[in-house]
C-alpha cells in the first residue's frame, strides 16, 4: 500500500540513480566541477551533491582531484574538484575503441606512419564541412564559440572561454572525447586535430592541458590578432603546437 508522503524503495532507488547520473552528465559537459558550480547548475544542495558524489566515487565513476591552477598561484588551501574517471567515461563512450585501434594498427603495419597522417587528415577533412561553416559564418571575436558549439554537435562537449590574464586570448576547452582512448595510441589524430583548429581560426594555437595525460579537460589556447602574451601552464600541463599536438586526444 502506497502512503502519500513516502516513497517506494525502487521509485527512490530508480530517482537516485537519475540524479547521479545528471551529477556524472553535468561533470562530462562543464569539466572537473566543484560541488559548489554542480549544486549551482542542477539546483541540488550542496549536501545532497556531495552524497551523490560519494557514490560516484565508491563506484569509481568520479574521482576528487586538486583543483589546477593556470599561472600564478593564490594562496591557501587548493580547491577540490570532482572529474569523471576512464571508466565514467566510458560509460558515455559508444565510439567502438577497440575495433578502431584495431583498424589503425592494421594501416600502420600496411603503410607506416605516413598512412597513418594521411587517414587522420583525411578523417578531419571529412568532418570539416561543418565546423569550417559554423566559423565562417560567424564575426572574427566569436569564431573560437562558433567552433566550440559545433564540436559539441559531435560530442566533444566543448566550450570556449577568455583565458585568465597575462593570457591574450581564448581557451577552447573540450570536456569529452568521443575517441580519447585510441587517440593515446595513435597521435596522429591529435596532430590533425591541432593542425584542422589552426588552419580554421588562422592562427598557431597551443595545447595547454588534455585528456590524455589526465587533465579532466583538453585545454587548447587560441590567441588573438597580434602581439600575444606567451600560455601559462601548469606544471603537469603539456603544451603543443600544431606540429608537436599529437601526444593530446583528438
Amino acid at each position: 500500500m502506497k502512503y502519500v508522503g513516502e516513497t517506494p524503495q525502487e521509485d527512490l532507488a530508480t530517482g537516485e540513480r537519475s540524479t547521479r547520473n545528471r551529477v556524472a552528465r553535468s561533470i562530462l559537459d562543464h569539466g572537473p566541477s566543484l560541488v559548489a558550480d554542480l549544486a549551482k547548475r542542477l539546483g541540488l544542495t550542496q549536501a545532497a551533491v556531495r552524497r551523490h558524489l560519494d557514490a560516484l566515487v565508491s563506484d569509481g565513476v568520479v574521482e576528487p582531484r586538486e583543483q589546477r591552477v593556470y599561472g600564478a598561484r593564490t594562496r591557501g588551501r587548493p580547491a577540490k574538484v570532482f572529474a569523471l574517471t576512464d571508466c565514467g567515461r566510458d560509460a558515455f563512450d559508444q565510439s567502438y575503441d577497440k575495433l578502431a585501434a584495431d583498424a589503425l594498427r592494421w594501416i600502420a603495419a600496411s603503410g607506416g606512419d605516413e598512412a597513418l597522417v594521411a587517414f587522420a587528415r583525411a578523417r578531419m577533412a571529412a568532418q570539416s564541412e561543418s565546423y569550417r561553416a559554423a566559423v565562417e559564418a560567424a564575426d572574427l571575436e566569436t569564431r573560437t564559440q562558433a567552433l566550440a558549439k559545433a564540436l559539441s554537435a559531435d560530442g566533444y562537449a566543448a566550450t570556449a572561454r577568455s583565458a585568465p590574464a597575462p593570457q591574450q586570448g581564448e581557451q577552447l576547452c573540450q570536456h569529452h572525447c568521443p575517441v580519447a582512448h585510441v587517440a593515446e595510441q595513435f597521435p596522429q589524430l591529435c596532430e590533425a586535430e591541432t593542425e584542422f583548429f589552426s588552419s580554421l581560426l588562422g592562427t598557431h594555437v597551443q595545447r595547454l592541458a588534455t585528456l590524455a595525460h589526465g587533465d579532466g579537460v583538453c585545454t587548447t589556447f587560441v590567441p588573438r590578432s597580434g602581439p600575444t602574451a606567451p600560455p601559462q601552464t601548469s606544471q603537469n600541463t603539456h603544451p603543443a603546437s600544431a606540429s608537436t599536438a599529437g601526444r593530446n586526444p583528438a
